[in-house]
């Protein structure tokens, strides 16, 4: 697999523990959950500016910021109990369409 890819993933993974994180925070005023959201954010931007070597800006931030939403949707949806209605599940599968075709018909990907 291509390290800026995985780098990316990383990134995704790492921002995600760190929005999460930020809910259970409660405005920075819980210790453990806040150091949560700085050590993950420090991470996603890390990996992200690995990524930004080697794959475009626009791009990259497509990619991070849809999987990104999709996935923050889906763990406070389970996590949180946070309820999607049937516009937000479409809007969500446009994203995840758009990341799909970014991926898979775009030469900007390939670097």
């Amino acid at each position: 697999m291509r390290p800026d890819l995985v780098y990316l993933g990383i990134a995704i993974v790492a921002e995600v523990i760190a929005t999460s994180a930020l809910k259970a925070s409660d405005g920075f005023t819980r210790l453990w959950p806040s150091l949560v959201v700085l050590v993950g954010y420090g991470i996603a931007f890390y990996a992200l500016s690995l990524t930004l070597r080697t794959m475009s800006t626009g791009i990259v931030y497509a990619i991070w910021s849809g999987v990104g939403i999709v996935l923050i949707s889906a763990v406070a949806w389970v996590w949180f109990r946070q309820t999607l209605d049937l516009a937000a599940i479409i809007g969500l599968g446009l994203i995840v369409a758009g990341v799909v075709v970014v991926n898979v018909f775009s030469d900007s990907v390939r670097g």
